[in-house]
């Protein structure tokens, strides 16, 4: 993982309990990596089939979102060698760990979303 958080410095003693929040958020934050997370969280998913199951995103917003969260260890790639190449997304273990948080995620947006028609 990279250190999202250089531009920010070092924690203050008054927001040091918000620094973890801060990188969870720049972690799993955006309009899709959350989706993803939530996709993968359910089984292994390969490349068309992610662009399926998220109508609006482009191909290349795809991309780019699964290399950050590959770089940052929340998603493994699997390449199958055959013909032609098959490439399946995967959460890692630390993904999995995000799975809770992204369910609890759901759960609150459902209740708020319900609460505020």
């Amino acid at each position: 993982m990279g250190n999202r958080l250089n531009g920010f410095g070092a924690c203050s003693a008054e927001v040091r309990n918000a620094c973890p929040v801060e990188m969870t958020l720049h972690v799993i934050g955006g309009k899709w990596k959350g989706i993803i997370i939530s996709i993968l969280s359910e089984k292994p998913v390969r490349f068309n089939e992610l662009r399926r199951l998220i109508p609006g995103i482009s191909q290349r917003m795809l991309t780019l979102q699964l290399r950050d969260l590959e770089g940052d260890g929340i998603i493994e790639r699997q390449i199958e060698d055959s013909v032609p190449m098959k490439v399946e997304y995967s959460l890692s273990e630390q993904g999995k760990r995000l799975s809770p948080i992204i369910d609890y995620m759901k759960e609150w947006g459902t209740a708020y979303m319900e609460e505020n028609k």
